[in-house]
Protein backbone atom coordinates (compact mmCIF):
# COMPACT_ATOMS: atom_id res chain seq x y z
CA UNK A 1 0.00 0.00 0.00
CA UNK A 2 1.02 3.57 -0.71
CA UNK A 3 -0.22 6.97 0.09
CA UNK A 4 -0.94 10.51 -1.29
CA UNK A 5 -0.87 13.38 1.15
CA UNK A 6 -2.73 16.42 -0.18
CA UNK A 7 -0.64 19.67 0.94
CA UNK A 8 -0.92 22.30 -1.99
CA UNK A 9 -3.57 24.32 -0.93
CA UNK A 10 -3.22 27.94 0.73
CA UNK A 11 -5.68 27.42 3.99
CA UNK A 12 -7.11 30.56 3.52
CA UNK A 13 -9.64 29.47 5.97
CA UNK A 14 -6.77 29.41 8.36
CA UNK A 15 -5.96 32.51 8.03
CA UNK A 16 -3.32 34.39 10.02
CA UNK A 17 -1.56 31.28 10.76
CA UNK A 18 -1.22 30.44 6.91
CA UNK A 19 0.13 33.76 6.07
CA UNK A 20 3.37 31.83 6.73
CA UNK A 21 3.05 28.50 6.72
CA UNK A 22 1.87 25.99 4.67
CA UNK A 23 -1.69 24.30 6.62
CA UNK A 24 0.03 20.99 7.04
CA UNK A 25 2.82 22.69 9.06
CA UNK A 26 0.61 24.35 11.76
CA UNK A 27 1.57 22.85 14.96
CA UNK A 28 0.00 20.78 17.63
CA UNK A 29 1.44 20.52 20.77
CA UNK A 30 4.63 22.21 18.98
CA UNK A 31 4.80 19.48 16.05
CA UNK A 32 3.56 19.59 12.32
CA UNK A 33 -0.06 18.29 11.64
CA UNK A 34 1.59 16.45 9.02
CA UNK A 35 4.48 14.73 10.78
CA UNK A 36 1.41 13.06 12.71
CA UNK A 37 -0.05 11.90 9.53
CA UNK A 38 3.27 10.17 9.02
CA UNK A 39 4.12 8.86 12.07
CA UNK A 40 0.45 6.68 11.55
CA UNK A 41 1.53 5.82 8.08
CA UNK A 42 4.94 4.37 9.60
CA UNK A 43 2.70 2.62 12.33
CA UNK A 44 0.63 0.57 9.64
CA UNK A 45 3.40 0.31 7.46
CA UNK A 46 3.01 2.60 4.65
CA UNK A 47 6.38 3.84 3.87
CA UNK A 48 6.23 4.91 0.33
CA UNK A 49 4.83 8.81 0.70
CA UNK A 50 3.74 11.31 -2.08
CA UNK A 51 3.22 14.44 -1.11
CA UNK A 52 1.79 17.60 -3.55
CA UNK A 53 2.94 21.15 -2.64
CA UNK A 54 2.23 23.98 -4.03
CA UNK A 55 2.33 27.32 -1.57
CA UNK A 56 5.05 27.76 0.33
CA UNK A 57 6.33 24.60 -0.30
CA UNK A 58 9.90 24.87 0.40
CA UNK A 59 8.37 25.05 4.68
CA UNK A 60 6.91 21.54 4.16
CA UNK A 61 10.06 19.81 2.09
CA UNK A 62 12.49 21.35 4.10
CA UNK A 63 10.96 20.04 7.10
CA UNK A 64 10.71 16.31 6.09
CA UNK A 65 13.01 15.96 3.78
CA UNK A 66 12.88 12.83 2.08
CA UNK A 67 11.28 11.20 5.92
CA UNK A 68 14.64 9.36 6.88
CA UNK A 69 14.30 10.65 10.36
CA UNK A 70 10.49 8.66 9.88
CA UNK A 71 11.33 5.92 8.35
CA UNK A 72 9.63 6.26 5.42
CA UNK A 73 10.35 7.72 1.68
CA UNK A 74 9.10 10.82 0.69
CA UNK A 75 8.37 12.22 -2.92
CA UNK A 76 7.30 15.67 -3.69
CA UNK A 77 5.43 17.21 -6.78
CA UNK A 78 5.50 20.61 -7.24
CA UNK A 79 2.36 22.26 -8.37
CA UNK A 80 3.29 25.69 -10.62
CA UNK A 81 5.94 26.96 -12.84
CA UNK A 82 9.11 29.08 -12.96
CA UNK A 83 8.99 32.20 -15.27
CA UNK A 84 12.15 33.20 -17.50
CA UNK A 85 13.61 35.33 -14.77
CA UNK A 86 13.28 32.27 -12.51
CA UNK A 87 10.70 33.25 -10.19
CA UNK A 88 8.86 29.50 -8.71
CA UNK A 89 5.00 31.12 -9.06
CA UNK A 90 2.80 28.05 -6.73
CA UNK A 91 -0.03 27.23 -9.27
CA UNK A 92 -2.24 24.47 -7.40
CA UNK A 93 -4.13 22.12 -9.69
CA UNK A 94 -6.42 20.73 -7.83
CA UNK A 95 -6.70 17.78 -5.46
CA UNK A 96 -7.23 15.18 -8.56
CA UNK A 97 -5.06 17.06 -11.28
CA UNK A 98 -2.30 16.73 -8.55
CA UNK A 99 -2.30 13.25 -8.30
CA UNK A 100 -2.32 12.74 -12.14
CA UNK A 101 0.34 14.94 -12.70
CA UNK A 102 2.27 11.93 -10.58
CA UNK A 103 0.93 8.88 -12.16
CA UNK A 104 1.70 10.75 -15.83
CA UNK A 105 5.07 11.55 -14.42
CA UNK A 106 6.76 8.58 -12.52
CA UNK A 107 3.47 5.85 -12.37
CA UNK A 108 3.86 6.21 -8.83
CA UNK A 109 0.13 4.80 -8.09
CA UNK A 110 0.69 1.63 -8.99
CA UNK A 111 -0.29 -0.20 -5.81
CA UNK A 112 -3.63 0.46 -3.75
CA UNK A 113 -3.25 3.69 -2.14
CA UNK A 114 -4.22 5.81 0.95
CA UNK A 115 -4.96 9.52 0.45
CA UNK A 116 -4.78 12.05 2.71
CA UNK A 117 -5.81 15.69 3.59
CA UNK A 118 -2.83 17.15 5.38
CA UNK A 119 -4.77 19.23 7.86
CA UNK A 120 -6.07 16.87 10.27
CA UNK A 121 -5.02 14.15 12.73
CA UNK A 122 -6.32 10.31 13.07
CA UNK A 123 -5.58 7.27 14.55
CA UNK A 124 -7.76 5.74 12.16
CA UNK A 125 -7.27 1.45 11.62
CA UNK A 126 -6.20 1.36 8.51
CA UNK A 127 -5.58 -2.08 8.52
CA UNK A 128 -9.33 -2.40 8.70
CA UNK A 129 -10.27 -0.19 6.10
CA UNK A 130 -8.17 -1.56 3.77
CA UNK A 131 -9.74 -5.30 4.81
CA UNK A 132 -13.55 -3.85 4.27
CA UNK A 133 -12.09 -1.76 0.84
CA UNK A 134 -11.04 -5.09 -0.67
CA UNK A 135 -13.13 -6.93 0.68
CA UNK A 136 -16.48 -5.08 -1.30
CA UNK A 137 -14.13 -4.96 -4.08
CA UNK A 138 -14.54 -1.33 -4.16
CA UNK A 139 -12.21 0.82 -6.45
CA UNK A 140 -12.29 3.66 -4.43
CA UNK A 141 -13.64 4.28 -0.92
CA UNK A 142 -14.41 7.24 1.48
CA UNK A 143 -14.27 7.00 5.42
CA UNK A 144 -16.93 8.69 6.43
CA UNK A 145 -18.09 10.50 9.76
CA UNK A 146 -21.27 11.30 11.09
CA UNK A 147 -21.92 15.29 12.06
CA UNK A 148 -24.49 17.34 13.47
CA UNK A 149 -27.25 18.17 10.24
CA UNK A 150 -25.82 22.59 10.78
CA UNK A 151 -22.16 21.31 9.97
CA UNK A 152 -22.67 19.71 6.54
CA UNK A 153 -22.05 22.91 4.39
CA UNK A 154 -18.26 22.67 5.56
CA UNK A 155 -17.53 18.93 4.03
CA UNK A 156 -18.36 16.92 1.05
CA UNK A 157 -21.74 14.96 1.83
CA UNK A 158 -22.24 11.31 1.22
CA UNK A 159 -24.84 9.19 0.23
CA UNK A 160 -24.82 5.40 0.06
CA UNK A 161 -27.43 2.62 0.13
CA UNK A 162 -27.27 -0.18 2.93
CA UNK A 163 -24.38 -1.92 1.14
CA UNK A 164 -22.58 1.07 1.51
CA UNK A 165 -22.99 2.01 -2.18
CA UNK A 166 -22.35 5.49 -2.62
CA UNK A 167 -25.41 6.95 -4.89
CA UNK A 168 -24.76 10.49 -5.02
CA UNK A 169 -21.65 12.72 -3.36
CA UNK A 170 -22.24 16.60 -2.53
CA UNK A 171 -19.44 18.82 -2.29
CA UNK A 172 -19.86 21.19 0.49
CA UNK A 173 -23.96 21.60 0.12
CA UNK A 174 -26.03 24.53 1.41
CA UNK A 175 -27.27 22.89 4.62
CA UNK A 176 -31.14 22.86 3.34
CA UNK A 177 -30.23 21.01 0.39
CA UNK A 178 -27.37 18.20 2.19
CA UNK A 179 -28.97 14.85 1.31
CA UNK A 180 -27.46 13.02 4.39
CA UNK A 181 -25.40 13.63 7.59
CA UNK A 182 -22.55 11.31 7.15
CA UNK A 183 -19.07 13.07 5.66
CA UNK A 184 -16.01 13.04 3.74
CA UNK A 185 -13.07 12.51 6.54
CA UNK A 186 -10.50 13.85 3.77
CA UNK A 187 -9.13 9.90 3.45
CA UNK A 188 -9.76 7.79 0.63
CA UNK A 189 -8.57 4.59 -0.68
CA UNK A 190 -7.90 4.53 -4.46
CA UNK A 191 -7.43 1.61 -6.69
CA UNK A 192 -4.85 2.10 -10.01
CA UNK A 193 -7.62 2.45 -12.04
CA UNK A 194 -8.93 5.67 -10.53
CA UNK A 195 -6.43 7.30 -12.10
CA UNK A 196 -7.15 6.33 -15.72
CA UNK A 197 -10.57 8.38 -15.06
CA UNK A 198 -8.92 11.99 -14.10
CA UNK A 199 -8.63 13.98 -17.13
CA UNK A 200 -4.93 15.15 -18.08
CA UNK A 201 -3.77 18.91 -17.96
CA UNK A 202 -6.42 20.49 -16.42
CA UNK A 203 -7.26 21.22 -12.80
CA UNK A 204 -9.52 18.83 -11.62
CA UNK A 205 -10.86 18.41 -7.66
CA UNK A 206 -11.34 15.01 -5.62
CA UNK A 207 -14.69 16.08 -4.54
CA UNK A 208 -16.03 18.44 -7.01
CA UNK A 209 -15.16 16.47 -9.92
CA UNK A 210 -13.60 12.92 -9.78
CA UNK A 211 -16.37 11.34 -7.36
CA UNK A 212 -19.42 12.74 -9.06
CA UNK A 213 -17.89 11.46 -12.05
CA UNK A 214 -17.38 7.59 -10.18
CA UNK A 215 -20.87 7.22 -9.11
CA UNK A 216 -22.27 8.60 -12.65
CA UNK A 217 -20.11 5.81 -14.23
CA UNK A 218 -21.28 3.51 -11.76
CA UNK A 219 -17.67 2.33 -10.71
CA UNK A 220 -17.47 0.44 -7.73
CA UNK A 221 -17.45 3.60 -4.83
CA UNK A 222 -18.22 2.85 -1.23
CA UNK A 223 -18.37 4.75 2.13
CA UNK A 224 -16.73 3.51 5.14
CA UNK A 225 -18.53 4.87 8.16
CA UNK A 226 -16.10 4.47 11.17
CA UNK A 227 -15.80 5.89 14.94
CA UNK A 228 -12.22 7.09 15.11
CA UNK A 229 -10.29 10.06 16.45
CA UNK A 230 -10.07 12.80 13.46
CA UNK A 231 -9.25 16.16 14.82
CA UNK A 232 -9.62 18.58 11.70
CA UNK A 233 -8.47 22.23 11.35
CA UNK A 234 -11.02 23.27 9.09
CA UNK A 235 -10.81 26.57 10.48
CA UNK A 236 -8.96 28.95 13.33
CA UNK A 237 -11.57 28.45 15.19
CA UNK A 238 -11.56 24.59 15.01
CA UNK A 239 -7.79 25.30 15.70
CA UNK A 240 -8.32 26.80 19.11
CA UNK A 241 -10.80 23.99 20.18
CA UNK A 242 -8.62 21.80 18.67
CA UNK A 243 -5.89 22.96 21.20
CA UNK A 244 -7.89 23.03 23.88
CA UNK A 245 -9.05 19.50 23.78
CA UNK A 246 -5.46 18.83 23.27
CA UNK A 247 -3.79 20.21 25.99
CA UNK A 248 -7.00 18.73 28.48
CA UNK A 249 -5.84 15.50 27.20
CA UNK A 250 -8.92 14.55 25.50
CA UNK A 251 -6.69 13.57 22.45
CA UNK A 252 -5.15 9.73 23.02
CA UNK A 253 -1.63 9.17 22.28
CA UNK A 254 -0.91 12.84 22.04
CA UNK A 255 0.70 13.92 25.36
CA UNK A 256 2.17 17.61 26.41
CA UNK A 257 6.32 17.46 25.89
CA UNK A 258 9.19 18.89 28.09
CA UNK A 259 9.85 18.12 32.02
CA UNK A 260 6.68 18.02 34.12
CA UNK A 261 7.18 20.80 36.50
CA UNK A 262 4.69 20.62 38.34
CA UNK A 263 1.05 18.98 37.97
CA UNK A 264 -0.46 19.55 34.82
CA UNK A 265 2.64 22.25 33.96
CA UNK A 266 5.15 21.20 31.60
CA UNK A 267 8.45 23.39 30.25
CA UNK A 268 10.58 23.32 27.52
CA UNK A 269 14.86 23.46 28.19
CA UNK A 270 16.48 26.88 29.54
CA UNK A 271 12.91 28.45 30.57
CA UNK A 272 13.37 31.19 33.35
CA UNK A 273 10.17 31.08 35.81
CA UNK A 274 9.92 33.97 38.53
CA UNK A 275 7.90 32.36 41.05
CA UNK A 276 7.26 35.11 42.96
CA UNK A 277 3.74 36.32 43.05
CA UNK A 278 3.13 34.76 39.54
CA UNK A 279 0.47 31.96 39.29
CA UNK A 280 0.23 28.94 36.72
CA UNK A 281 -2.76 27.23 36.35
CA UNK A 282 -2.20 23.69 34.03
CA UNK A 283 -2.83 22.27 31.85
CA UNK A 284 0.24 24.67 30.90
CA UNK A 285 3.05 24.44 28.14
CA UNK A 286 5.78 27.14 28.30
CA UNK A 287 8.27 26.64 25.16
CA UNK A 288 11.89 26.68 25.81
CA UNK A 289 14.20 29.85 26.18
CA UNK A 290 10.29 31.58 27.50
CA UNK A 291 10.73 34.26 30.16
CA UNK A 292 7.71 34.20 32.73
CA UNK A 293 8.46 37.31 35.26
CA UNK A 294 7.09 37.60 39.10
CA UNK A 295 3.75 38.40 39.06
CA UNK A 296 2.19 37.01 35.59
CA UNK A 297 -0.44 34.94 35.42
CA UNK A 298 -0.78 31.48 32.89
CA UNK A 299 -4.16 29.93 33.30
CA UNK A 300 -4.33 26.61 31.19
CA UNK A 301 -5.22 24.97 28.66
CA UNK A 302 -2.35 27.41 27.63
CA UNK A 303 0.84 26.90 24.96
CA UNK A 304 3.24 28.99 24.95
CA UNK A 305 5.69 28.92 22.25
CA UNK A 306 9.38 29.09 22.63
CA UNK A 307 11.52 32.42 23.06
CA UNK A 308 8.40 33.68 24.36
CA UNK A 309 7.83 36.64 27.25
CA UNK A 310 5.25 36.70 29.22
CA UNK A 311 6.05 40.40 31.38
CA UNK A 312 4.90 41.11 35.33
CA UNK A 313 1.60 41.63 35.88
CA UNK A 314 0.46 40.19 32.54
CA UNK A 315 -2.75 37.30 32.27
CA UNK A 316 -2.58 34.82 29.61
CA UNK A 317 -6.05 32.68 29.62
CA UNK A 318 -6.58 29.90 27.82
CA UNK A 319 -4.37 30.84 24.35
CA UNK A 320 -2.00 29.64 22.23
CA UNK A 321 1.03 32.14 21.99
CA UNK A 322 3.16 30.81 19.36
CA UNK A 323 7.33 31.60 19.32
CA UNK A 324 8.35 34.86 20.42
CA UNK A 325 5.42 36.02 21.36
CA UNK A 326 5.49 39.67 24.44
CA UNK A 327 2.73 39.94 26.48
CA UNK A 328 3.63 43.33 27.97
CA UNK A 329 2.86 44.76 31.51
CA UNK A 330 -0.49 44.00 33.01
CA UNK A 331 -1.59 42.79 29.56
CA UNK A 332 -4.90 40.39 29.50
CA UNK A 333 -5.13 38.01 26.56
CA UNK A 334 -7.96 35.68 26.93
CA UNK A 335 -9.09 32.77 24.86
CA UNK A 336 -6.32 34.16 22.14
CA UNK A 337 -3.98 32.78 19.30
CA UNK A 338 -1.66 34.85 19.10
CA UNK A 339 1.10 34.53 16.05
CA UNK A 340 3.98 37.19 15.04
CA UNK A 341 1.74 40.17 14.34
CA UNK A 342 -1.95 39.38 14.28
CA UNK A 343 -4.18 37.90 17.06
CA UNK A 344 -8.06 36.06 17.02
CA UNK A 345 -10.26 35.52 19.11
CA UNK A 346 -12.08 31.85 19.81
CA UNK A 347 -15.00 33.37 17.33
CA UNK A 348 -12.62 33.89 14.61
CA UNK A 349 -12.02 37.38 14.66
CA UNK A 350 -9.03 38.32 13.83
CA UNK A 351 -6.66 42.09 14.33
CA UNK A 352 -3.57 42.90 13.72
CA UNK A 353 -0.70 44.51 16.16
CA UNK A 354 -1.33 47.63 14.78
CA UNK A 355 -5.19 47.83 16.31
CA UNK A 356 -3.95 47.28 19.61
CA UNK A 357 -3.08 50.32 21.84
CA UNK A 358 0.43 50.69 22.01
CA UNK A 359 2.33 48.24 23.87
CA UNK A 360 -0.01 45.29 24.60
CA UNK A 361 1.84 43.00 22.81
CA UNK A 362 3.93 42.26 20.17
CA UNK A 363 6.22 39.82 18.67
CA UNK A 364 9.79 39.54 20.52
CA UNK A 365 11.73 38.24 17.80
CA UNK A 366 10.97 40.87 15.44
CA UNK A 367 11.64 43.77 18.05
CA UNK A 368 14.92 42.37 18.31
CA UNK A 369 15.33 42.65 14.53
CA UNK A 370 14.58 46.29 14.62
CA UNK A 371 16.61 47.70 17.17
CA UNK A 372 19.51 45.68 15.44
CA UNK A 373 18.85 47.30 12.24
CA UNK A 374 18.77 50.68 14.05
CA UNK A 375 21.34 50.28 15.65
CA UNK A 376 23.52 50.09 12.98
CA UNK A 377 24.49 45.87 13.06
CA UNK A 378 25.60 46.91 16.37
CA UNK A 379 25.20 43.89 19.02
CA UNK A 380 21.28 43.99 20.47
CA UNK A 381 20.56 43.65 24.46
CA UNK A 382 18.44 40.71 24.33
CA UNK A 383 15.64 40.95 27.10
CA UNK A 384 12.77 39.58 25.36
CA UNK A 385 13.45 36.20 25.39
Amino acid sequence: MKAMILAAGKGTRVRPLTYDLPKPMIPILGKPVMAYIIEHLEKYGVKEIMVNVSYLHEKIEEYFGEGHQYDVQIGYSFEGYTTDSGEVVPQPIGSAGGMKKIQEFGGFFDDTTIVLCGDAVINLDIKSALFEHRRKGAKASIICREVPRDKVSSYGVVVSDKEGRITAFQEKPKVEEALSNFVSTGIYIFEPEILDLIPSGTVFDIGSDLFPMLVEKGIPFYAQNRSFSWIDIGSVKDYWEVSQSVMMGEVAHMDVPGIQLADGIWSGLNTSIDWEGTTIEGPVYIGSGCKIEAGSTIIGPTWIGHGSHICQGATVVRSVLFEYTRVLHNVSLEEMIVFKDYSVNRAGEMRHVSEYAEGEWSNARDRRTKRRTAAEQEPAAVNAA
